[in-house]
């Protein structure tokens, strides 16, 4: 971790006994009841032995994989990836090779991740100047990538299966849910993350939400995936044990999202959240330069309130380029009015360090500076060996120095606000490592975003749902500052509470409750999670023991 003052931040510039679905679904885990048979009661379907898919079939499990999308916002159709999931589920429960299930698992996950992720594209050809067959071969070969997190899941526990001389109820309720959960977990953070689409972020207003607060949005994902694992039992005798449990599921996350895991904590704040729908190609062009500074200004400035927060890169230059002044307008403001402001802009150490911040000037003339911390391949940092990439791009700022793991709230009067940049608040782990590690947690999470890279997009609304999942695991409130959407208050049990038009310029004015007090997820983080998969596959392993055991 560098050191470097935060005051004065302007001066410083793995054989198995049967090929097919066992007809007599028993009980999961420990209470599996394994009955002996001679003969599977289903006949395996000759078009499942292979091993490896056919095309088609390969095309079928993308375009499974693909539906997933209307799970997400804008739709918000969940239910969809109930059966998206079980799609897969049934057709590597009906086969027998461990590399047929791998094929399917990674042509699945390759076309969740295209359709889920397909407005990379805009960035890359419209801002980006990549030419548009570069750009589409490049969200193709991202998804071929995140295609292997879905080989993953469907090839370790195709693998696990045969090793451990699976029931077929172990292995679609325990063992499978167990390596889908892993294999999101791993997508959070294998070569820095990108966990964007994970399953559980399609249920923040659906049952399984109660879940939050105790596993994270990866915990909702294995959930997810034993409630669509209990759908493929539906296709065998006996159906009224899966049913059972896919209701339990639901109905407990429904009672658990009455608990209150946190509590109200001084006095409100007023908060204007300022949206300048500032277009992308105009953001860092100096023909525009003195339009953008005079805008965030004149909205910034327009009214008083407790906190005024502006968006990612409002100020797109140094405090060093700026005009003479430009900055103690917003000091004597706040000094006159009782006002804290809080907005992006690059700051730098030194000629070669600089950070994308977010800045902040209280009242009393307190100084406040958040770097972000977890940067954008490519977009705000250049792995090693594909500076020729970035280099086809035209993408200011593009090598960002990173802040620290764990960073101090801004004080605003008797609340504490916790800035996180963009798409930071898709990593659930740090901002609730950031609340643990502190004496005195943030009361308020604020996130400041600029997503005009992306055009008119589902990558807005995508955004709303995650920072959503952020409040329900975290039990406090998050305010999103955006330049085109979504500027939007959002209250600690996950629930928006007003909102901006997007695509628009103004302000939004609302008020907001911190919260104090600690939910089981700030604790422990992906622990919980990682001890539920831990558990589902010792679950499984005890269940291969007793059908060798009895058979």
């Amino acid at each position: 971790m560098r050191a470097r003052s935060t005051c004065c931040w302007w001066k410083n510039s793995r054989p198995s006994t049967t090929n097919t679905i066992d007809a007599g679904p028993a009980l999961i885990a420990s209470s599996l009841n394994l009955r002996r048979r001679r003969k599977p009661a289903v006949a395996p379907d000759p078009a499942l032995r292979g091993t490896r898919p056919s095309m088609t079939g390969l095309a079928v499990a993308a375009l499974a994989g693909a539906l997933s999308l209307f799970s997400f916002e804008p739709f918000g159709w969940w239910p969809v990836q109930f059966l998206s999931l079980a799609y897969l589920f049934y057709q590597v429960g009906m086969g027998s090779s461990t590399r047929r299930a791998v094929f399917l698992g990674w042509a699945f996950g390759f076309g969740w991740s295209v359709a889920g992720m397909h407005w990379l594209y805009i960035a890359l050809n419209r801002f980006g100047g990549l030419p548009a067959v570069l750009s589409a071969i490049a969200i193709a070969l991202l998804g071929l990538y995140m295609g292997l997190f879905g080989a993953f899941a469907a090839g370790v526990s195709s693998w696990l299966r045969k090793r451990w001389s699976l029931p077929v109820p172990a292995f679609l309720l325990l063992v499978f849910p167990a390596c889908w959960g892993v294999s999101e977990w791993m997508r959070g953070w294998v070569l820095t993350g990108f966990p964007w689409a994970a399953s559980g972020y399609a249920h923040v207003t659906a049952p399984l939400s109660g879940f939050a607060p105790i596993l994270g949005v990866y915990g909702i994902g294995v959930l997810v995936a034993v409630c669509s694992a209990c759908l493929v039992m539906l296709t065998q005798r006996r159906r009224l044990p899966a049913m059972g449990l896919f209701a339990a599921l639901l109905l407990a996350g429904w009672g658990l999202k009455h608990v209150a895991w946190t509590a109200p904590a001084g006095k409100p704040l007023s908060v204007r959240l300022v949206q300048g729908n500032i277009r992308q190609d105009e953001k860092f062009s100096a023909e525009h330069l003195g339009m953008i500074l005079a805008r965030y200004r004149d909205m910034m400035t327009a009214a008083p309130a407790d906190l005024i927060a502006a968006p990612e890169t409002a100020i797109p230059v140094f405090p060093n380029q700026l005009p003479p002044g430009y900055l103690q307008t917003f000091r004597d403001y706040a000094a006159r009015t009782g006002s804290a402001f809080l907005f992006g802009i690059p700051l730098a150490d030194s000629m070669t360090v600089y950070a994308n911040s977010v800045a902040g000037i209280g009242p009393q003339g307190q100084s406040y500076r958040y770097d972000k911390n977890h940067l954008v391949p490519f977009g705000e940092f250049i792995p090693t060996g594909f500076r020729w990439f970035t280099d086809l791009m035209q993408i200011p700022l593009g090598d960002f120095t990173r802040g620290p793991d764990v960073q101090a709230p801004f004080a605003v009067k008797d609340q504490r606000v916790l800035p996180n940049v963009c798409y930071e608040d898709v990593f659930g782990e740090e901002i609730a490592k950031n609340l643990r590690s502190q004496a005195q947690p943030a009361t308020v999470l604020l996130n400041v975003s600029n997503l005009a890279w992306y055009g008119e997009s589902t990558a807005i609304p995508q955004h709303l749902q995650i920072s959503r999942m952020r409040s329900l695991e975290t039990g406090r409130p998050m305010l999103r500052a955006t330049n085109n959407g979504a500027t939007a208050v959002i209250d600690g049990r996950g629930n928006v509470a007003a909102r901006l038009p997007f695509y628009t310029q103004g302000t939004l004015a609302a008020t907001v409750q911190g919260m104090a007090g600690s939910t089981p997820y700030i604790r422990f983080g992906n622990l919980l999670f990682l001890a539920l998969g831990a558990l589902l596959l010792a679950g499984a392993w005890l269940a291969g023991r007793q059908r060798q055991a009895t058979g």
